[in-house]
């Protein structure tokens, strides 16, 4: 786990009936933070049980070269990917939602972007309640801007504002794959049978950024209506680049 709350502060407010977390990097906790996204980094790319299977037959070096075939050697691309996983730990960590599909174990090609919705959250059914689905856009830049967060709220909105068709399907395959039979089932239930409400949906927008994030997300959540529930989520760690830089240094042996 990423365990933020080793290695961040938390503030949340409410903006327009909405939730905002900011979350800041402790003061002299940079050697914190990138041991524990060194840590997380390789499980997103690579089940943990074929990196020991390729170990097992081929060694130390094998095993080193599969995962370094995965990672991405574009700094745009890791950028973008660090802030795919950190949405994903904080899914995991702070909300009533689950992230068990780590898509980027599934990407074509190392230097390629993954298409869709950036991570999809998952709440079982409870009694009286159906599965409960939250939409993810995550969005890293050294300077966030307007024009990103706009963009990720035109994301968000797609499909009416529920999950895309593809990424359910995505998700519902790999979870069977998992052994994870039941929660597939109930995910392909909801879009084929039932269909899906926008009571049964809320968004997180995350945001990784080396500038302050406070104002783009605030602009953003007064601007959004109350159909659909809002998390505004953004991670500051000022020298934004640099840390991404270290990170993946250290997870290449470079």
């Amino acid at each position: 786990m990423a365990s933020f709350g080793d290695w961040c502060d938390e503030v949340e407010a409410e903006v327009n009936g909405h939730k905002l977390h900011l979350v800041t990097l402790k003061d002299d906790h940079d050697a914190v933070a990138q041991e524990n996204a060194v840590e997380i980094l390789p499980d997103h790319y690579a089940a943990p049980e074929q990196v020991a299977h390729v170990l097992e037959r081929l060694g130390k070096e094998a095993a080193a070269e599969y995962l370094h075939q995965k990672l991405p050697t574009r700094p745009s691309l890791r950028s973008g990917d660090l802030g795919e996983i950190f949405a994903t730990e904080y899914i995991e960590e702070r909300t009533a939602f689950s992230a068990p599909v780590k898509r980027l174990r599934w990407r074509d090609h190392r230097e390629m972007a993954m298409r869709g919705d950036d991570a999809i959250g998952l709440r079982p059914a409870a009694e009286g309640r159906p599965i409960n689905f939250l939409k993810v856009e995550a969005k890293s830049e050294a300077a966030l801007t307007t024009r990103t967060v706009t963009r990720a709220r035109e994301a968000l909105d797609g499909d009416g504002g529920l999950p895309s068709q593809h990424a359910l399907a995505f998700i519902a395959d790999r979870l069977r794959e998992m052994g994870e039979e039941d929660l597939s089932d109930a995910i392909l239930k909801a879009q084929l049978v039932d269909g899906i409400a926008t009571a049964q949906v809320q968004h997180l927008l995350f945001t990784f950024s080396g500038n302050d994030p406070n104002n783009f997300l605030r602009t953003d959540l007064d601007g959004c209506g109350d159909a659909i529930p809002q998390n505004g989520v953004g991670l500051r760690i000022a020298d934004h680049q640099d840390f991404i830089r270290r990170v993946f240094e250290e997870v290449f042996g470079e």
